[in-house]
């Protein structure tokens, strides 16, 4: 997709708002906490596939509606269709819900979600592929995918969680399926902080326009290298580094940063 402009982007399975170079995501069917569907699946997939090009967009929030975050995958409208489907319908679902994973890491803009109340199954997902995530103390995130007899091995977790808590605890998580607290969930990593429900969009929001605000284009490139040095051994990482780092010694960004370093004043940054 080219041409994507924020400003006039109309979802029609979840809201969206855009302001302050910031795009506001949220889950909004309250009345059953924020579950997931097919064409939510997909639309979210479509939207972090989009904003690649959408340079406006310097910073993303996600949340939810109600006081909970994401239910995960709606009972009714997915997982009873799932035990109807053959085995090529659904690895297209699998495929396609891994496909949102990839669209969030692979979209420029660092991610922040905002985590309230339920956060479980593909929510706790959404939010483990988030860059940054903040939770108020009602959080309780579970990775449940055991408790329906699935595995643990769902949208990237093996891979994702061991590297944000350490194998040992994801191994735990995965294996039992438990929700866990926020509290826990700081503690161990997971949430870079927790905040009072009240507080939880406004300390997201102003998070997310510190970060709109500060180098994007360097933004972007330290996000590229952290999804990309994973499976790179330290010497190639160290070579990808050297170069990721003189591209962004050629923008602007730096050039005024510097200047603004001599005027010792704050650089304002453009993202070019």
């Amino acid at each position: 997709m080219s041409g994507f402009d924020p400003a006039s982007y109309a979802p029609d399975h979840f809201a969206f708002a855009f302001a302050d170079r910031v795009a506001t995501v949220t889950l909004n069917r309250p009345e059953r906490k924020n579950p997931l569907t097919f064409e939510s699946y997909a639309e979210l997939r479509d939207l972090f596939r989009a904003l690649v090009y959408a340079p406006a967009v310097r910073a993303v929030v996600v949340t939810g509606a109600g006081g909970n975050f994401c239910s995960g995958g709606d009972v009714h409208e997915i997982i009873g269709p799932l035990t109807k489907m053959t085995m090529p319908e659904l690895l297209a679902f699998t495929r396609m819900t891994g496909d949102l994973v990839k669209a969030m890491r692979g979209c420029p803009q660092p991610v922040v979600a905002a985590v309230d109340g339920v956060c479980a199954g593909a929510g706790a997902i959404m939010a483990m592929a988030s860059d940054i995530r903040f939770a108020t103390p009602a959080a309780k995130t579970a990775f449940l995918f055991t408790r329906v007899g699935l595995a643990g091995a769902d949208m990237g977790a093996c891979a994702i969680l061991p590297r944000i808590i350490g194998q040992g605890r994801a191994a735990e998580l995965l294996y039992s399926g438990r929700s866990f607290s926020a509290e826990e969930g700081e503690r161990w990593g997971f949430y870079n902080r927790v905040c009072a429900a009240d507080a939880l969009a406004g300390e997201a929001a102003a998070y997310a326009k510190m970060l709109a605000s500060g180098p994007t284009f360097a933004h972007g490139m330290t996000k590229n290298q952290l999804n990309m040095e994973w499976a790179l051994p330290i010497e190639t990482a160290i070579e990808a580094e050297a170069q990721a780092q003189a591209i962004c010694m050629q923008t602007k960004d730096f050039e005024r940063a510097y200047h603004a370093f001599v005027a010792k004043q704050k650089p304002v940054f453009e993202g070019d």
